[in-house]
């Protein structure tokens, strides 16, 4: 389960996109990671077949995006701007974000829109539109080939967002301290009946480090049951034993 206000802050633009189909893979990349906000910089038409082949079942972004002739619009109404380029210099900012970073800082933002700019296929962004932005986001990449198509850049970045996104759920609520020590009571018990305890010290060593233990662990109720009946049962063992001793 994502939290979807997070996601909806975020807008995806576009500038000067030089290819339909990239765009195309850029709706997909976007919606599988539940960004659905998308700004083109372009005066360009596109072949509208190149993008569905690409965009598939995310078409709709492409439909419903919003198209603009210069970033300074496109950027007009956004509370945070970032610019996407692994460039740097002295009219391309001095430091960058990582995606990781950008994810946590953007949780850090008062409501708004936050946009991220990607450039062209060719060349990336120009010094004045980065500057346009108060910040850069940079990918890391190795040396070798440290370039990145323009679908696997918002990918990337698209993915680390949704994740920052996430609302995990536990799966289950651990126990209090006052059940633990109760069940450590009920155990020990057990545990004495069955004459396991050889001296007065033993039995406040083993509870201490049976109560230790299971608050480290985090135990839910229904697993904290099983602990009860597992002693319970040991007690109950040791009796049938002796009977048939008898």
């Amino acid at each position: 389960m994502e939290d979807k206000q997070y996601l909806k802050r975020i807008n995806i633009v576009l500038v000067d996109t030089q290819d339909g189909a990239n765009i195309g893979s850029v709706c997909r990349a976007m919606k599988t990671m539940g960004l659905t906000d998308l700004t083109l910089v372009t005066e360009r038409s596109y072949d509208e077949n190149r993008v569905h082949m690409l965009a598939l079942h995310a078409f709709d972004l492409y439909e419903n995006a919003r198209r603009v002739r210069t970033l300074e619009e496109a950027l007009r109404d956004s509370v945070f701007t970032v610019a996407a380029t692994r460039r740097r210099g002295r009219l391309r900012k001095m430091s960058a974000y990582s995606p990781e970073q950008l994810a946590c800082h953007i949780s850090t933002i008062p409501e708004g829109r936050v946009s991220i700019v990607f450039g062209r296929e060719s060349d990336g962004l120009r010094d004045d539109e980065v500057m346009l932005c108060s910040s850069v986001v940079t990918i890391p990449t190795s040396d070798a080939f440290p370039s990145l198509n323009l679908a696997q850049s918002v990918q990337i970045i698209a993915y680390v967002l949704f994740n920052q996104a996430q609302v995990y759920p536990t799966g289950m609520t651990a126990v209090s301290h006052e059940r633990i020590a109760s069940a450590v009571v009920q155990a020990s018990g057990h545990l004495d009946a069955i004459g396991y305890y050889k001296w007065d010290e033993e039995r406040k060593w083993t509870e201490s480090f049976l109560r230790d233990t299971l608050e480290r662990a985090g135990l839910s109720e229904s697993e904290m049951q099983r602990f009860d009946k597992l002693f319970a049962k040991i007690e109950k063992i040791k009796i049938y034993k002796d009977m048939k001793d008898e």
